[in-house]
Protein backbone atom coordinates (compact mmCIF):
# COMPACT_ATOMS: atom_id res chain seq x y z
CA UNK A 1 0.00 0.00 0.00
CA UNK A 2 0.76 3.19 -0.69
CA UNK A 3 -0.77 4.86 2.65
CA UNK A 4 -1.48 3.20 5.84
CA UNK A 5 -5.04 1.41 6.42
CA UNK A 6 -6.80 3.81 8.28
CA UNK A 7 -9.58 2.10 11.23
CA UNK A 8 -11.74 3.81 13.54
CA UNK A 9 -12.78 1.84 16.69
CA UNK A 10 -16.52 2.01 17.85
CA UNK A 11 -16.03 1.54 21.77
CA UNK A 12 -13.02 1.98 23.60
CA UNK A 13 -13.73 -0.34 27.01
CA UNK A 14 -11.14 -3.16 27.54
CA UNK A 15 -11.96 -5.09 24.23
CA UNK A 16 -11.63 -1.99 22.39
CA UNK A 17 -8.37 -0.78 23.97
CA UNK A 18 -6.90 -4.35 23.38
CA UNK A 19 -7.35 -4.20 19.68
CA UNK A 20 -6.11 -0.45 19.80
CA UNK A 21 -2.51 -1.48 21.62
CA UNK A 22 -1.97 -4.21 19.38
CA UNK A 23 -2.04 -2.81 15.80
CA UNK A 24 -0.53 0.95 17.21
CA UNK A 25 2.35 -2.06 18.75
CA UNK A 26 2.42 -4.48 16.14
CA UNK A 27 1.08 -3.35 12.69
CA UNK A 28 3.01 -0.64 11.40
CA UNK A 29 1.21 -0.41 8.14
CA UNK A 30 -2.38 0.25 10.01
CA UNK A 31 -3.10 3.20 12.19
CA UNK A 32 -6.07 4.11 14.30
CA UNK A 33 -7.51 7.24 12.77
CA UNK A 34 -10.14 7.69 15.43
CA UNK A 35 -12.45 6.34 18.50
CA UNK A 36 -15.75 7.11 19.79
CA UNK A 37 -17.80 5.58 22.71
CA UNK A 38 -20.85 5.99 24.56
CA UNK A 39 -19.07 7.29 27.34
CA UNK A 40 -17.87 9.75 25.33
CA UNK A 41 -15.22 11.27 28.22
CA UNK A 42 -13.98 7.44 28.41
CA UNK A 43 -13.15 7.98 24.66
CA UNK A 44 -11.36 11.55 24.89
CA UNK A 45 -9.22 10.34 27.33
CA UNK A 46 -8.12 6.79 26.14
CA UNK A 47 -7.23 8.84 22.18
CA UNK A 48 -5.25 11.13 24.74
CA UNK A 49 -3.27 8.39 26.21
CA UNK A 50 -2.43 6.70 22.87
CA UNK A 51 -2.25 9.93 20.81
CA UNK A 52 -5.47 9.08 18.71
CA UNK A 53 -6.01 12.14 16.47
CA UNK A 54 -10.19 11.98 16.60
CA UNK A 55 -12.86 11.36 18.55
CA UNK A 56 -16.54 11.42 17.76
CA UNK A 57 -19.16 12.12 19.46
CA UNK A 58 -20.90 8.81 17.74
CA UNK A 59 -20.29 6.10 15.87
CA UNK A 60 -22.30 7.62 12.82
CA UNK A 61 -19.98 10.89 12.73
CA UNK A 62 -17.09 8.46 12.49
CA UNK A 63 -18.49 6.16 9.69
CA UNK A 64 -19.20 9.31 7.78
CA UNK A 65 -15.16 10.26 8.11
CA UNK A 66 -14.37 9.41 4.44
CA UNK A 67 -10.64 9.07 5.64
CA UNK A 68 -11.85 5.91 7.69
CA UNK A 69 -10.68 2.40 5.35
CA UNK A 70 -12.52 -0.07 8.03
CA UNK A 71 -14.20 0.20 11.83
CA UNK A 72 -13.20 -2.07 14.66
CA UNK A 73 -16.76 -3.10 15.99
CA UNK A 74 -16.43 -3.28 20.28
CA UNK A 75 -19.01 -1.90 21.46
CA UNK A 76 -21.81 -3.89 23.78
CA UNK A 77 -23.52 -6.72 22.46
CA UNK A 78 -26.96 -5.38 21.19
CA UNK A 79 -24.98 -2.92 19.08
CA UNK A 80 -23.13 -5.23 17.13
CA UNK A 81 -25.12 -5.78 14.43
CA UNK A 82 -26.57 -2.58 13.90
CA UNK A 83 -23.43 -0.79 13.93
CA UNK A 84 -21.92 -3.35 11.42
CA UNK A 85 -24.94 -2.56 8.91
CA UNK A 86 -24.18 1.21 9.55
CA UNK A 87 -20.76 0.29 8.62
CA UNK A 88 -21.18 -1.96 5.58
CA UNK A 89 -23.63 0.56 4.57
CA UNK A 90 -21.06 3.35 4.72
CA UNK A 91 -18.60 1.37 2.54
CA UNK A 92 -16.49 0.58 5.78
CA UNK A 93 -14.60 -2.84 5.61
CA UNK A 94 -16.08 -4.48 9.15
CA UNK A 95 -14.63 -6.17 12.11
CA UNK A 96 -16.75 -7.38 14.40
CA UNK A 97 -16.14 -8.40 18.11
CA UNK A 98 -18.69 -11.87 18.79
CA UNK A 99 -21.41 -12.19 18.91
CA UNK A 100 -22.79 -10.51 16.05
CA UNK A 101 -25.83 -10.63 17.23
CA UNK A 102 -28.05 -13.09 19.46
CA UNK A 103 -30.45 -13.48 16.50
CA UNK A 104 -30.06 -15.55 13.21
CA UNK A 105 -31.79 -12.82 11.65
CA UNK A 106 -29.76 -9.80 12.82
CA UNK A 107 -26.50 -12.16 11.59
CA UNK A 108 -27.92 -12.83 8.37
CA UNK A 109 -28.46 -9.05 8.07
CA UNK A 110 -25.00 -8.02 8.81
CA UNK A 111 -23.71 -11.02 6.26
CA UNK A 112 -25.97 -9.48 3.63
CA UNK A 113 -25.19 -5.93 3.91
CA UNK A 114 -21.56 -6.61 3.95
CA UNK A 115 -22.11 -8.76 0.25
CA UNK A 116 -23.81 -5.59 -1.06
CA UNK A 117 -21.86 -2.99 -0.15
CA UNK A 118 -18.73 -5.04 -1.18
CA UNK A 119 -16.81 -4.98 1.78
CA UNK A 120 -15.00 -7.18 4.26
CA UNK A 121 -16.61 -8.63 7.12
CA UNK A 122 -14.43 -10.69 9.89
CA UNK A 123 -15.72 -11.59 12.89
CA UNK A 124 -14.03 -11.15 16.54
CA UNK A 125 -12.74 -15.31 17.24
CA UNK A 126 -9.80 -14.70 18.08
CA UNK A 127 -9.03 -18.08 19.47
CA UNK A 128 -8.46 -19.55 16.13
CA UNK A 129 -5.32 -17.57 15.85
CA UNK A 130 -3.94 -18.75 19.77
CA UNK A 131 -0.58 -20.99 18.86
CA UNK A 132 -1.90 -23.37 20.96
CA UNK A 133 -5.05 -24.23 18.89
CA UNK A 134 -3.52 -23.92 15.85
CA UNK A 135 -1.10 -26.39 16.46
CA UNK A 136 -3.80 -28.48 16.79
CA UNK A 137 -5.77 -27.56 13.50
CA UNK A 138 -2.41 -28.82 11.24
CA UNK A 139 -1.96 -32.21 13.37
CA UNK A 140 -5.81 -32.98 13.04
CA UNK A 141 -5.96 -31.28 9.14
CA UNK A 142 -2.47 -33.13 8.12
CA UNK A 143 -3.94 -36.19 9.21
CA UNK A 144 -1.05 -36.92 12.08
CA UNK A 145 -3.87 -38.21 14.66
CA UNK A 146 -5.78 -40.22 11.49
CA UNK A 147 -9.36 -39.47 11.31
CA UNK A 148 -10.58 -37.37 14.21
CA UNK A 149 -13.33 -39.05 16.01
CA UNK A 150 -13.73 -37.39 19.77
CA UNK A 151 -12.70 -33.80 20.85
CA UNK A 152 -12.89 -32.65 24.22
CA UNK A 153 -12.52 -28.53 25.07
CA UNK A 154 -12.68 -27.67 28.17
CA UNK A 155 -13.23 -24.14 29.33
CA UNK A 156 -13.45 -22.98 32.41
CA UNK A 157 -13.67 -19.29 33.65
CA UNK A 158 -11.85 -17.60 36.61
CA UNK A 159 -15.22 -16.52 37.74
CA UNK A 160 -18.46 -15.35 37.17
CA UNK A 161 -18.91 -12.46 35.24
CA UNK A 162 -21.10 -9.81 37.10
CA UNK A 163 -24.75 -10.62 37.34
CA UNK A 164 -25.98 -7.64 35.67
CA UNK A 165 -23.91 -8.84 32.50
CA UNK A 166 -25.56 -12.23 33.07
CA UNK A 167 -28.84 -10.61 32.35
CA UNK A 168 -27.73 -8.94 29.59
CA UNK A 169 -25.31 -11.40 28.17
CA UNK A 170 -27.52 -13.45 26.46
CA UNK A 171 -26.37 -16.60 28.72
CA UNK A 172 -23.35 -18.64 29.14
CA UNK A 173 -24.03 -20.31 25.43
CA UNK A 174 -23.95 -17.00 23.56
CA UNK A 175 -21.33 -15.18 25.56
CA UNK A 176 -18.88 -17.92 26.94
CA UNK A 177 -20.03 -21.18 24.76
CA UNK A 178 -19.62 -19.26 21.85
CA UNK A 179 -16.35 -19.14 21.61
CA UNK A 180 -15.84 -22.74 22.20
CA UNK A 181 -18.47 -23.58 19.87
CA UNK A 182 -16.22 -21.84 17.29
CA UNK A 183 -13.13 -23.53 17.90
CA UNK A 184 -15.64 -26.72 17.66
CA UNK A 185 -16.16 -26.42 14.00
CA UNK A 186 -12.86 -25.33 13.60
CA UNK A 187 -11.03 -28.09 14.56
CA UNK A 188 -13.27 -30.67 13.63
CA UNK A 189 -13.45 -28.88 10.24
CA UNK A 190 -17.42 -29.97 10.05
CA UNK A 191 -21.01 -28.59 10.62
CA UNK A 192 -22.85 -30.01 13.69
CA UNK A 193 -25.67 -31.93 13.38
CA UNK A 194 -27.33 -32.02 16.75
CA UNK A 195 -26.29 -30.60 20.55
CA UNK A 196 -26.93 -32.02 24.04
CA UNK A 197 -26.73 -30.04 27.06
CA UNK A 198 -26.59 -31.28 30.45
CA UNK A 199 -26.17 -28.09 32.41
CA UNK A 200 -27.10 -26.45 36.26
CA UNK A 201 -26.52 -23.35 38.41
CA UNK A 202 -24.13 -24.37 40.78
CA UNK A 203 -21.46 -21.38 41.35
CA UNK A 204 -23.72 -18.64 41.84
CA UNK A 205 -27.30 -18.60 42.20
CA UNK A 206 -28.14 -15.65 41.00
CA UNK A 207 -27.71 -16.65 37.80
CA UNK A 208 -30.21 -18.85 38.10
CA UNK A 209 -32.81 -16.17 39.49
CA UNK A 210 -31.57 -14.67 35.85
CA UNK A 211 -32.62 -17.09 34.38
CA UNK A 212 -29.25 -19.06 33.16
CA UNK A 213 -26.91 -22.01 34.03
CA UNK A 214 -23.18 -21.19 35.21
CA UNK A 215 -21.85 -25.49 34.78
CA UNK A 216 -22.39 -27.03 31.65
CA UNK A 217 -21.57 -30.26 29.53
CA UNK A 218 -22.54 -30.14 25.93
CA UNK A 219 -22.19 -33.21 23.51
CA UNK A 220 -22.00 -32.62 20.08
CA UNK A 221 -22.81 -34.72 16.68
CA UNK A 222 -20.92 -33.63 13.75
CA UNK A 223 -21.57 -34.20 10.02
CA UNK A 224 -18.13 -35.73 9.94
CA UNK A 225 -18.85 -38.30 12.64
CA UNK A 226 -16.99 -36.61 14.80
CA UNK A 227 -17.84 -35.92 18.61
CA UNK A 228 -17.31 -33.02 20.65
CA UNK A 229 -17.65 -32.43 24.42
CA UNK A 230 -17.49 -29.47 25.47
CA UNK A 231 -17.08 -28.90 29.51
CA UNK A 232 -17.87 -25.39 30.89
CA UNK A 233 -17.97 -23.66 34.35
CA UNK A 234 -18.18 -20.04 35.01
CA UNK A 235 -15.66 -20.52 38.22
CA UNK A 236 -12.34 -22.62 38.56
CA UNK A 237 -10.50 -22.14 42.11
CA UNK A 238 -7.72 -22.75 40.40
CA UNK A 239 -7.59 -20.64 37.65
CA UNK A 240 -8.54 -20.33 33.85
CA UNK A 241 -8.65 -23.42 32.48
CA UNK A 242 -8.40 -23.88 28.55
CA UNK A 243 -7.30 -27.18 26.84
CA UNK A 244 -8.34 -29.76 24.46
CA UNK A 245 -7.85 -33.09 23.24
CA UNK A 246 -8.39 -34.45 19.88
CA UNK A 247 -8.73 -38.05 19.45
CA UNK A 248 -8.50 -40.14 16.38
CA UNK A 249 -8.18 -42.97 14.73
CA UNK A 250 -3.82 -43.64 14.81
CA UNK A 251 -3.08 -41.05 18.25
CA UNK A 252 -4.02 -37.77 19.75
CA UNK A 253 -3.37 -34.57 20.25
CA UNK A 254 -3.63 -32.34 23.16
CA UNK A 255 -3.13 -29.06 24.15
CA UNK A 256 -2.61 -27.52 28.27
CA UNK A 257 -3.04 -24.52 29.83
CA UNK A 258 -0.73 -21.51 29.46
CA UNK A 259 1.30 -20.71 32.90
CA UNK A 260 3.61 -18.02 33.64
CA UNK A 261 6.60 -20.10 33.81
CA UNK A 262 6.78 -24.26 33.74
CA UNK A 263 8.78 -24.63 36.86
CA UNK A 264 7.66 -27.14 38.97
CA UNK A 265 9.24 -26.93 42.90
CA UNK A 266 9.20 -30.25 45.07
CA UNK A 267 9.46 -30.06 48.80
CA UNK A 268 8.47 -32.56 52.01
CA UNK A 269 5.21 -30.69 51.75
CA UNK A 270 4.52 -31.70 48.00
CA UNK A 271 4.94 -31.06 44.06
CA UNK A 272 3.74 -27.47 43.12
CA UNK A 273 3.71 -25.38 40.15
CA UNK A 274 2.20 -21.78 39.00
CA UNK A 275 -1.59 -21.78 38.40
CA UNK A 276 -2.86 -21.27 34.99
CA UNK A 277 -2.31 -17.62 33.23
CA UNK A 278 -5.79 -15.53 34.85
CA UNK A 279 -8.14 -14.78 32.44
CA UNK A 280 -7.92 -14.23 28.69
CA UNK A 281 -6.51 -11.02 28.45
CA UNK A 282 -3.64 -12.84 29.86
CA UNK A 283 -3.94 -16.27 27.87
CA UNK A 284 -4.85 -14.61 24.49
CA UNK A 285 -3.10 -11.74 24.28
CA UNK A 286 -0.81 -12.79 21.40
CA UNK A 287 -3.82 -14.30 19.56
CA UNK A 288 -5.70 -10.66 19.08
CA UNK A 289 -2.72 -9.12 17.80
CA UNK A 290 -3.06 -12.23 15.43
CA UNK A 291 -6.35 -11.53 14.73
CA UNK A 292 -5.81 -8.40 13.54
CA UNK A 293 -2.59 -8.51 11.76
CA UNK A 294 -4.64 -11.10 9.55
CA UNK A 295 -7.66 -8.50 9.69
CA UNK A 296 -5.40 -6.21 8.14
CA UNK A 297 -3.98 -8.31 5.43
CA UNK A 298 -7.29 -9.33 4.08
CA UNK A 299 -7.53 -5.66 3.45
CA UNK A 300 -4.41 -4.63 2.06
CA UNK A 301 -4.30 -8.00 -0.21
CA UNK A 302 -7.99 -8.14 -1.29
CA UNK A 303 -7.74 -11.93 0.06
CA UNK A 304 -10.58 -13.11 1.74
CA UNK A 305 -11.56 -12.41 5.85
CA UNK A 306 -10.10 -15.84 8.08
CA UNK A 307 -13.11 -15.80 10.08
CA UNK A 308 -16.13 -15.06 8.02
CA UNK A 309 -19.66 -14.20 8.47
CA UNK A 310 -20.65 -17.74 8.03
CA UNK A 311 -18.23 -18.66 11.11
CA UNK A 312 -20.23 -15.52 13.15
CA UNK A 313 -23.69 -17.03 12.23
CA UNK A 314 -23.05 -20.98 13.08
CA UNK A 315 -21.63 -20.82 16.66
CA UNK A 316 -25.35 -18.83 17.28
CA UNK A 317 -27.33 -21.45 15.96
CA UNK A 318 -25.33 -23.99 18.17
CA UNK A 319 -26.26 -21.64 21.25
CA UNK A 320 -29.81 -21.35 20.23
CA UNK A 321 -29.62 -25.21 19.55
CA UNK A 322 -28.02 -25.73 23.38
CA UNK A 323 -30.49 -23.20 25.15
CA UNK A 324 -33.25 -25.65 23.67
CA UNK A 325 -31.76 -28.52 24.69
CA UNK A 326 -31.66 -27.52 28.60
CA UNK A 327 -35.02 -25.86 28.38
CA UNK A 328 -36.45 -29.20 27.03
CA UNK A 329 -34.09 -31.61 28.52
CA UNK A 330 -33.66 -33.18 25.25
CA UNK A 331 -31.47 -33.69 22.21
CA UNK A 332 -31.45 -30.71 19.17
CA UNK A 333 -31.20 -31.18 15.90
CA UNK A 334 -29.55 -27.90 13.88
CA UNK A 335 -32.05 -28.51 11.52
CA UNK A 336 -34.74 -27.36 13.63
CA UNK A 337 -33.07 -24.20 14.45
CA UNK A 338 -32.79 -23.83 10.36
CA UNK A 339 -36.34 -24.75 10.30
Amino acid sequence: MDKKLKVGIIGTGRIGKVHTMSIMNQLPDVEVAAVTDIFLDSAKEWAAQTGVKKVYNDYKELLADPEIDAVLVCSSTDTHADIAIAAANAGKHVFCEKPVDLTIEKVEAVIDAAKKAGVKLQIGFNRRFDHNFRKVKELIDNKVIGDLQILKITSRDPGPPPIEYVKVSGGIFMDMTIHDFDMARFLTGSEAEEVYVAAACMVDPAIGEAGDVDTALITIRFKSGAICVIDNSRKAAYGYDQRVEAFGSKGKAEIANDYPNTAVWSTEEGVFSEKPLYFFLERYMDSFAEEMKQFASALINDTETPVTGIDGLQPIKLGLAAKKSVAEGRPVKLSEIDA
